[in-house]
């Protein structure tokens, strides 16, 4: 006997799923949609490769006996196997095609995310400082220094933005590293760092109110009209740095930074200037 095929049982199960495709875009469910179509394309070609004998049901009953009820049987399983390989390729292909390279994850999201084990918020803090202040290749160009009538000098890097400007009263908050200029080598041509807001205070930044006297008024005059965002190199002279260190007025290095005090301590039996880099992060 030949293979028969069943023209009813194919349309029946295609316009089902026809009506289901019709039932999920009124819900805009777009992976169902791709789903059903899948199978309903590998279904027409499962069918479509069974080859057939009669065109109709009534033929087909009138010459039915009981080897050809064992042959349609397995004919039919032939067919429901195709289907599921079929299926079973569309939906790989699909899904490899459609998948995002970021897994639906918004990255742009993470910043934001509290860091594990942060009880107090300093490490969020910190992340989040440097996700908007970090280094840009403009910050190592090399920049004359303006002398102000202190003898303080300074190079800006970085012009910043927004209408505010620190001045006198101004509330401020940097970022700065401090280096010892004579102490300069061949990994830190620019001095060796004694303190750097990152790793000797708590929210890495210091904040004041511009002439309370916590800090230099040298360093503070050669911040006027910075911005928020702004970068400059200051150098102080080492006149301004014994008189500041006299007063109480230079940032510290932390308890844990052993080399930073040693350097600071060796700092006042020679050339004292300093250098210091900062970045202002607030201003009011």
């Amino acid at each position: 006997h030949q293979p028969w095929h069943i023209p009813s049982s194919n349309f029946t199960v295609r316009q089902e799923l026809y009506n289901i495709i019709s039932t999920m875009m009124t819900h805009t469910n777009l992976l169902a949609i791709t789903i059903a179509a899948t199978c309903l394309c590998a279904n027409t070609l499962a069918f479509s490769a069974t080859p057939s004998r009669a065109s109709s049901p009534s033929a087909l009953r009138s010459t039915c006996n009981d080897n050809d009820e064992e042959y349609y049987v397995s004919d039919r399983r032939s067919a429901l196997a195709k289907t599921a390989s079929a299926a079973s390729s569309f939906l790989f292909a699909a899904t490899a095609l459609s998948a995002p390279a970021n897994a639906g994850i918004d990255v742009t999201a993470l910043q934001a995310l509290p860091v594990e084990g942060d009880a107090t918020g300093i490490a969020t803090r910190l992340k989040q400082i440097e996700a908007v202040n970090g280094p840009r290749a403009t910050d190592s160009d090399d920049i004359a220094f303006e002398v102000l009538p202190s003898g303080t000098s300074y190079r800006e890097y970085r012009e910043g933005k927004g209408d505010a400007t620190v001045r006198p009263g101004s509330k401020v908050a940097i970022e700065c590293t401090i280096r010892c200029k004579s102490f300069a080598t061949a990994d830190e041509p620019g001095g060796r760092k004694y303190f750097t807001t990152k790793g000797d205070t708590e929210f890495n930044e210091l904040a004041w109110i511009v002439g309370d006297g916590q800090f230099p008024p040298e360093l503070e005059e050669a911040m006027m009209g910075m911005h928020k965002g702004a970068v400059r190199r200051i150098e102080l002279p080492s006149t301004a740095v014994f008189k500041a260190r006299n007063n109480e007025q230079l940032p510290l290095p932390s308890e844990g930074n052993k080399d930073g005090k040693r350097v600071y301590d060796r700092l006042f039996k020679t050339d004292a200037t300093l250098l210091a880099e900062v970045l202002v992060t607030r201003i009011k």
